[in-house]
């Protein structure tokens, strides 16, 4: 379809769409306005699968994500068939995710972001938007995008939008609806160990910070110093603070620690969690960062609970080094979408089905009515008078 003047947006998913997904879809259409264009894709790709994995059984429901697509504010759905998106079989040519894709997701599942990146490909030529939206409860696989964006000069800006949780804490995903009970119950282990880490290195600042304004003085003083501050308890925090101004705790392993306390516990329940990893990484690569690190970083999740896998992840910032942007999203190929309405804490497998954002906000008043968007297996129509970009993308 003619897309007039104004900017694309595209927002890729493998269906089965939930509160996340359209929070992708409304912040693309509010980042738009109203004289752009929002497209969203729904297509499995069964090169991100391996052996073993859900393919077959990966919920297929194009009637409602067309209605919740509608409602979010797209303006088409572009569901193409396997045989459109690969005429001819599984391409001969795939795009390779390099050392990042072979670790943490890449490691447990060989070849998926190769999977991914060849899609992500195909869908940005055939879709030729100005904007790609993806969520950061998939880090691994946002950042992967990012990297094949800047490297392979694609003419398109990566948008990452923070995950969307659940009341309990449970990140939005397709394959939350395999969960029991009882094995939901398990699952939020994974957003508690992460909560469980933050809050750790928030007390651990704290306590930094006040043996920074207690000073380093015999502990009598430093009890009274406390005491001045209006604290009750002031030879435990007089203890405290010692303790941190020896620097005894460090930012990474304390995190880590916490972390993992929490994911221990839930390997002891009925069901169990069975952990896949835990990793703190450096955005820019997914190289485990030292404990000495300072700076921003994402603590990553995998597990099992039955049968299904769930990732999760968080953003931590450590010691003094405060960055506006981090080294992953340096080079102007990625912003961050931070006018989401209601953003929540920074989630299912890295893959292009999960794409999760923050947390639901209303439509804005520039967003069009929610009618039925067109749904069309054939992909928008770039502009009439455009350039070929690199590697044949049309802007």
């Amino acid at each position: 379809m003619p897309r007039g003047t104004g900017v694309r947006a595209v927002v890729m998913t493998m269906g089965a769409l939930h509160e996340g997904h359209a929070t992708l879809i409304r912040t693309a259409r509010r980042r738009v306005g109203p004289e752009g264009q929002v497209v969203v894709t729904v297509f499995v790709n069964p090169l991100q699968f391996g052996a073993g994995e859900d393919l077959d059984r990966y919920p297929r429901t194009l009637d409602a994500d067309v209605e919740l697509a509608a409602a979010a504010g797209a303006d088409v759905v572009f569901a193409p068939s396997v045989d459109e998106v690969y005429p001819g079989g599984e391409p001969q040519i795939r795009i390779a995710a390099g050392p990042m894709g072979t670790l943490l997701e890449g490691a447990s599942r060989p070849g998926h972001f190769d999977g991914v990146l060849t899609v992500v490909a195909k869908l940005l030529h055939l879709t030729a938007p100005d904007l790609a939206f993806y969520g950061q409860k998939d880090a691994q696989q946002l950042a992967v995008i990012t990297r094949m964006a800047a490297d392979l000069n694609f003419p398109v800006e990566i948008v990452g939008v923070p995950t969307v949780r659940e009341d309990d804490g449970l990140a939005l995903s397709s394959r939350n609806r395999y969960l029991s009970g009882p094995e939901r119950c398990t699952a939020l282990a994974l957003s508690a160990a992460l909560f469980a880490a933050r809050d750790r290195l928030a007390a651990e600042e704290a306590l930094r910070v006040r043996a920074a304004s207690v000073g380093h003085h015999p502990a009598p003083d430093r009890a009274a110093a406390l005491a001045a501050l209006g604290e009750d308890r002031a030879a435990a925090d007089a203890h405290a603070v010692a303790y941190a101004a020896a620097g005894a705790l460090h930012g990474p392993a304390v995190a880590r620690a916490a972390a993992r306390a929490v994911l221990d516990d839930a390997a002891r329940l009925d069901p169990p969690l069975t952990l896949d990893y835990l990793a703190l990484v450096d955005p820019s690569d997914f190289t485990e960062v030292p404990d000495a690190y300072e700076g921003e970083a994402i603590l990553a999740v995998a597990a099992k609970v039955g049968t299904t896998r769930l990732i999760d992840n968080i953003r931590l910032v450590f010691g003094a080094g405060r960055p506006e942007a981090t080294a992953a999203h340096q080079g102007g190929a990625t912003t961050e979408a931070s006018d989401t309405a209601d953003t929540a804490d920074t989630a299912d497998r890295a893959d292009t089905a999960d794409t999760v954002t923050s947390a639901a906000a209303a439509p804005s008043p520039a967003a069009p009515s929610p009618s039925a968007p067109s749904v069309t297996s054939t992909p928008p129509t770039p502009p009439p008078t455009t350039p070929q970009g690199p590697l044949g993308a049309t802007r």
